[in-house]
């Protein structure tokens, strides 16, 4: 290991045992914890799968509409070229 990649980590790991022996554990009140269990909550297993089926649907037309753009520039170029030709 080099010395520029080792002497950080010896900062850091200093630094980390310094904290340890300043600073002491804080617990959160009851009601904060009651609080944040009452905003946080984990959907139904419904929820998921109904999100899930939405983001399908929303791939589906996000590649149909990229499907229909790559048709139309193809198209246009076609198009183009035939035109471009004539002209000459």
């Amino acid at each position: 290991m080099n010395k520029k990649t080792h002497q950080p980590m010896t900062k850091l790991e200093d630094l980390e045992a310094h904290l340890a022996g300043t600073l002491r554990p804080v617990r959160p009140s009851d009601e904060l914890v009651r609080r944040l269990k009452g905003r946080i909550r984990m959907p139904q297993r419904a929820q998921i799968v109904s999100r899930l089926s939405h983001w399908r649907s929303l791939y589906l037309a996000l590649g149909g509409v990229l499907s229909g753009m790559l048709v139309l520039i193809t198209v246009a170029r076609a198009v183009y070229y035939l035109v471009a030709r004539r002209t000459v």
